[in-house]
């Protein structure tokens, strides 16, 4: 009699066990589908708001602000490098912040595009990196290095180890210029001050107009910067000249859905 009650005990445990493993395996199944669905590419994303409803959002509606930013351990360089651009462009606009590290520059250039016309916005930034930039070493450079094939290439791989603070990481890529090779365009993976801000009118008017007339008034070299809206990629080609305000592609790119700065999404509010 004990060994039949020790049996049917056994077995009892064993499909306890048994249950307990079944339930354990759902449970598992079920938090792997729901980090599935979270994680796999969609064309509408459904984000439950309790047991019985839903929102269904268009997966280009998620970009910009909603995207998760990139991490920068900025280093002693970068943060003095940073610290010293904002100070120059609170400066120039009169607008002073609080705010330390990159979020003091990124508030600097937003205060500045709230209070001024796009036309103003880019003579302050000029002014700015006029403040910013030694004249006697730009000079000396442009003494020294006129334009050539050399003076564009070094002028490229500068760009990228001095100045990966403000634009993110970036590398030295190869183009056709006249008619022959030459490694004189730096690619920016994803430009840092344009993730920071998400306006299409703070990345022409505050950086890439200005920047394009500083480089070619201070190096002697043109440069076209051509910005992709669509992934915050960009192109600084040395030795190109950038196409005519009138004529920018540029320029005909509306702001973002979720702009940041303005919420006026069109382009002659955000970028003329």
């Amino acid at each position: 009699m004990e060994a039949s009650h020790f049996l049917q005990s056994r077995r009892s445990f064993a499909a306890t066990l048994a249950h307990s493993r079944h339930a354990h395996e759902h449970n598992k199944l079920r938090h792997c589908s729901i980090a599935a669905v979270l994680t796999r590419p969609a064309e509408n994303i459904t984000i439950a708001t309790g047991k019985s409803s839903t929102i269904i959002i268009p997966a280009d509606a998620v970009t910009g602000a909603e995207e998760k930013s990139r991490v920068y351990n900025d280093n002693w360089f970068d943060r003095m490098a940073i610290d010293h651009l904002s100070q120059n462009v609170q400066a120039a606009t009169g607008l002073k912040n609080n705010k330390s590290g990159f979020d003091s520059l990124v508030e600097a250039a937003t205060a500045a595009s709230r209070k001024f016309n796009p036309a103003k916005q880019r003579e302050l930034v000029i002014q700015a990196l006029d403040s910013a930039f030694p004249k006697p070493i730009f000079s000396l450079l442009r003494a020294i290095l006129p334009q050539s094939k050399f003076a564009r290439e070094y002028f490229a791989i500068f760009t990228t180890i001095f100045f990966a603070w403000l634009v993110g990481p970036c590398e030295v890529r190869e183009s056709e210029l006249d008619g022959r090779k030459e490694k004189n365009v730096v690619y920016i993976k994803k430009c840092r001050f344009l993730e920071e801000t998400n306006c299409v009118g703070m990345c022409i008017n505050m950086c890439k107009m200005p920047s394009q007339s500083f480089i070619k008034s201070s190096l002697g070299t043109p440069v076209n910067m051509v910005p992709n809206f669509d992934d915050m990629s960009c192109e600084m080609i040395f030795g190109q000249d950038p196409p005519e305000l009138s004529n920018d592609p540029a320029l005909k790119q509306p702001c973002f859905k979720l702009c940041k700065v303005n919420q006026r999404h069109n382009t002659n509010d955000c970028s003329k």
